[in-house]
C-alpha cells in the first residue's frame, strides 16, 4: 500500500512530528510505500517528494498590514497546497492519505484535493483545532469551551489568539471556512489519541465523520528500561510556555519544603519571565534552566530524574514526554487536563494536580519527595507497565493497518 503521511512540519518539532516520522518508520518496517507532503524549511529531514512541498509560511513573524492580509489568504485557503498536492498525486498515486496538522499553513485545500480524487482519508486530530480556532482551549491563561458548539465570536471578542484581536479575527475566519465548506466531514476517519478530544469533537458537532480511540505508540528508537533506578532530582522538558504550566510549577517549587534540584529543558517564549521567577524566589541554586535538549541527551537527562512533571493549564491530549518518560520508569505528576488523566493512575505510576494551583502542585512535590527508594521502584515499574499496554508500536500500526484496509478498495 503507498500511503501519503501529511504534516505542515517535516522536521522533529513536537509531538505531532514525533508521530509523524515515527508512524512512517512503522509502515515502512511492515512493507508498505511511504510518500510525505509538508512545508519547505531548512531543517527539514530529506526526502523524494520535498519538490512538491509549498513555500514556508511563519505567522509569528512581525508582519505589517498588507503582509497580515497576504498571509491571511494563504491561511483560509492555499492554492499553492491544492497545485502543488495535485502534482504529488498525479506522480505518485496514493491508495490513502493520513493527515496530521494541516490547518493553516497547508489548510483544507489539501482535504480537497484528496476528496476530488477519490483518495481515502484517515485524520489524527493532535490538537482541538477541529473545535477552537486557537487549538488549545484555553484563553487568559485558563481553560476555556466558549466556541466548542460553533459560536466564534468569543474568541474575537477576548484575543485568544495571542492577544490579538487581528489574529483572533483570522483564526476565527479560518474556523468559519472549515465548517462552511464542511472540510471535516470529507475525512473518512478521525483518530483521537485520547477520549477526552473524542468526546469534545463529537459534542461540537463540527462533522458527521467519526472518531475512534487510538492512544500514541512510542516510536521505536524509545526503548522501554528493564532497569528500575530512582532519580535524584525533578524534571520538567518541554515548550516553556503559558500553557504547560512551567509558571505555576516554579511557583509550586518555591513553596515546597524539600530541596530536591529542579531542571527544567526546553525553550519558548517565558525563558524570562522563568529567570525572573528564579530570582524573585531566590531559587538560583536549585534550579537549572539547561536549554534545549534531544536524543540521547535527553533521554539519559530523563533516565536521571526522581519524577518528570507536567503541570499543563492547556487540555493535553497524549504528550510523549510522559509517555517517554514512564517508558524509563519514572513516576510522574501531571495536572487533571485533557488526556493526561488517561494515562496517569493516581498512586501507582505518579500523582494527578489540580490546574492552575501551586498548593496542589507543591503538595504532590512533597509527598513525591518523602517516598521511600522502595516506593519510587515501585511507582517506576507500574510507569513500564502501563506505556507497555497503552502505547505499543507493533499493536498500533497493525490496528493503523486494519483502519486503512477498512477504506482502500
Amino acid at each position: 500500500m503507498k500511503v501519503l503521511l501529511i504534516n505542515k512540519f517535516h522536521y522533529y518539532k513536537g509531538g505531532s512530528e514525533t508521530y509523524y516520522f515515527g508512524l512512517a518508520d512503522l509502515l515502512k518496517k511492515k512493507g508498505h510505500d511511504v510518500i510525505f507532503f509538508s512545508m519547505k524549511d531548512e531543517r527539514n529531514v530529506k526526502c523524494e517528494q520535498e519538490p512538491f512541498f509549498v513555500e514556508n509560511v511563519d505567522f509569528n513573524k512581525k508582519m505589517n498590514t498588507l503582509d497580515m492580509a497576504k498571509a491571511g489568504m494563504k491561511m483560509l485557503y492555499s492554492l499553492e497546497a491544492k497545485k502543488k498536492l495535485e502534482q504529488l498525486i498525479e506522480k505518485e498515486k496514493p491508495d490513502i492519505a493520513h493527515l496530521n496538522i494541516f490547518q493553516s499553513q497547508l489548510t483544507g485545500s489539501v482535504v480537497d484535493v484528496l476528496y476530488k480524487h477519490h483518495i481515502p482519508m484517515v485524520y489524527t486530530t493532535h490538537d482541538m483545532k477541529t473545535v477552537c480556532p486557537t487549538y488549545l482551549f484555553m484563553c487568559d491563561g485558563k481553560i476555556c469551551h466558549d466556541c466548542v458548539h460553533g459560536n466564534y465570536t468569543s474568541c474575537i471578542k477576548k484575543k485568544c489568539m495571542k492577544n490579538s484581536t487581528a489574529k483572533s479575527i483570522l483564526a476565527v475566519a479560518e474556523a468559519e471556512v472549515y465548517r462552511l465548506k464542511k472540510t471535516y466531514d470529507k475525512i473518512n476517519l478521525m483518530i483521537s489519541p485520547s477520549d477526552h478530544h473524542k468526546r469534545y469533537i463529537e459534542e461540537s458537532k463540527i462533522t458527521t465523520t467519526p472518531v475512534r480511540v487510538l492512544r500514541n505508540f512510542l516510536p521505536e528508537n524509545v526503548k522501554i528500561t528493564n532497569e528500575v533506578k530512582p532519580g535524584s532530582y525533578f524534571l520538567y522538558f518541554g515548550r516553556i510556555s503559558v500553557e504547560k504550566g512551567i509558571m505555576t510549577l516554579i511557583r509550586a517549587y518555591a513553596l515546597s519544603n524539600q530541596n530536591t534540584p529542579l531542571y527544567i529543558v526546553g525553550t519558548g517564549p517565558l525563558e524570562k519571565e522563568v529567570i525572573d521567577e528564579f530570582i524573585r524566589y531566590k531559587l538560583n541554586e536549585k534550579i537549572r534552566l539547561l536549554g534545549f535538549k534531544r536524543g540521547q541527551e535527553l533521554t539519559q537527562i530523563v533516565e536521571g530524574a526522581k519524577c518528570v512533571i507536567l503541570p499543563s493549564e492547556c487540555c493535553e491530549n497524549a504528550p510523549y514526554s510522559i509517555l517517554e518518560s514512564m517508558a524509563v520508569a519514572r513516576p510522574v505528576i501531571v495536572s487533571r487536563n485533557g488526556g493526561l488523566p488517561e494515562i496517569v493512575e493516581e498512586g501507582k505510576n505518579g500523582f494527578i494536580s489540580e490546574p492552575n494551583n501551586p498548593e496542589d502542585l507543591a503538595r504532590l512535590l512533597d509527598k513525591m519527595d518523602s517516598l521511600s527508594e522502595e516506593q519510587l521502584i515501585e511507582m517506576g515499574t507500574h510507569s513500564i507497565n502501563k506505556v507497555k499496554e497503552i502505547a505499543d508500536a507493533d499493536k498500533y500500526v497493525e490496528e493503523i493497518e486494519k483502519i486503512y484496509n477498512e477504506f482502500v478498495i
